[in-house]
């Protein structure tokens, strides 16, 4: 079975409300995609397209090359129809595999039996052919079967990432409550911020919204910092194609005249491993720190730039006077000295964001894990209100 050069119905996922994001991410690598859903869309490319999009993509989560559909009412049948496939041709019988699924079959009672019998599947067809079985456990680090199942519906994919495409490499030292990079990077790209302009994050946390904004600023790809992905271990794996890519996104680093970007933090622990972070991705040079008070951070003037936080969320259940007083204080923060910018809160507080005191111009839809949370837009006029609009991308 040839893969990296065949064609194919090809899944790429990611977190919910993120969809938008990364669609304008793969079309501006020149794909041409099929359809789009909540959490992902879908391309018709080979093994060797979903290697450049492994690398590529900041948004994506899962890249899912698909192998075989098929009707299956229960257990029996998924493990016939996953036994024809010539596993024997995708998988090193000295090898590593691994099994995750997503099922909803009446029949199942949990994904842990669906994932045994498509394992049992492939090692069986190995073993009849080769005499020798390959080793498999739920580690990610090498090939990686993924199975879909809904109701008498199956597919199966080769899942060509791994380890999740969200994680960007680079954050060693994860601070308390981190966003995840992915999310980081579709808030960016939800602001619009032109990659030129001052970027300011204060109450910047481990500093994942700071960083991304330098790696989308210089075009550092996540593929930059990342040397194994479930790809590499399919049989037919040709390393010359993905240290092509590697190269390329080296090449496209931009090294000249980064943007200001400011993170700061009240927490001295905050910056530094934010600082550290930051070194890892190699953008430590472009972004200056600053430990300070959210109001004493330094706002370049005469600047159409961003300001950005990600305050906490505070009991859901409740409010708390102090975290309210906190957002009253961001309101007047980016009111008296953020002239100019565009404002940003992300939140997953809806009190609390009504403490902010002023008008968000837009409120754009996000997850934030489970929890439903809002990017918050301000325009933040100099002088008197212009009634021009903002020049947020519209999606």
């Amino acid at each position: 079975m040839e893969v990296f050069n065949t064609k194919s119905k090809v899944i790429i996922t990611c977190n919910k409300r993120l969809s938008t994001y990364l669609e304008q991410e793969v079309k501006d690598l020149g794909y041409a995609v099929q359809r789009v859903f909540s959490t992902g869309l879908e391309l018709f490319v080979s093994v060797n397209d979903c290697i450049r999009l492994n690398l590529n993509l900041r948004c994506a989560s899962q890249i899912l090359y698909s192998i075989k559909e098929f009707n299956a009412a229960n257990a029996d049948d998924l493990y016939k129809e996953a036994r024809e496939v010539l596993w024997d041709e995708l998988i090193d019988f000295n090898g590593y595999f691994s099994v995750n699924s997503n099922v909803d079959n009446e029949t199942i009672s949990t994904p842990l039996f669906a994932n045994l019998k498509v394992k049992d599947a492939i090692v069986d067809s190995i073993k009849e052919k080769k005499n020798l079985r390959p080793n498999s456990g739920p580690e990610l680090n090498s090939v990686v079967v993924h199975l879909y199942w809904k109701d008498t519906r199956a597919e199966l994919f080769l899942d060509t990432s791994g380890e999740t495409l969200a994680k960007h490499g680079y954050r060693k030292f994860p601070g308390k409550a981190p966003m995840l990079e992915a999310l980081a990077a579709g808030v960016i790209y939800a602001s619009g911020w032109d990659g030129s302009s001052p970027f300011v994050n204060p109450m910047c946390g481990s500093g994942t919204l700071a960083i991304e904004a330098a790696l989308i600023a210089t075009n550092r790809k996540p593929g930059l910092f990342r040397m194994n992905y479930a790809f590499m271990h399919l049989l037919g794996y040709d390393e010359q194609v993905f240290f092509a890519e590697r190269k390329r996104l080296k090449d496209l680093v931009k090294k000249e005249d980064p943007p200001v970007i400011i993170a700061s933090d009240l927490s001295e622990e905050a910056i530094k491993i934010t600082e550290l972070n930051a070194k890892t991705a190699g953008v430590n040079n472009i972004i200056k720190f600053q430990v300070c008070d959210f109001a004493d951070t330094e706002v370049p003037q005469g600047e159409n730039g961003v300001v950005m936080f990600n305050p906490e969320y505070g009991d859901r259940l409740g409010v708390h006077t102090k975290l309210e007083l906190t957002y009253r204080r961001i309101g007047d923060f980016m009111k008296k000295d953020c002239k100019g910018y565009r404002g940003f809160v992300f939140t997953g507080n809806s009190e609390l964001a009504k403490k902010v005191g002023l008008k968000a111009s837009r409120r754009i839809e996000f997850y934030n894990g489970k929890l439903d949370c809002r990017l918050l837009v301000y325009d933040l006029y100099e002088g008197s209100k212009r009634g021009e609009k903002s020049s947020a991308f519209e999606y």
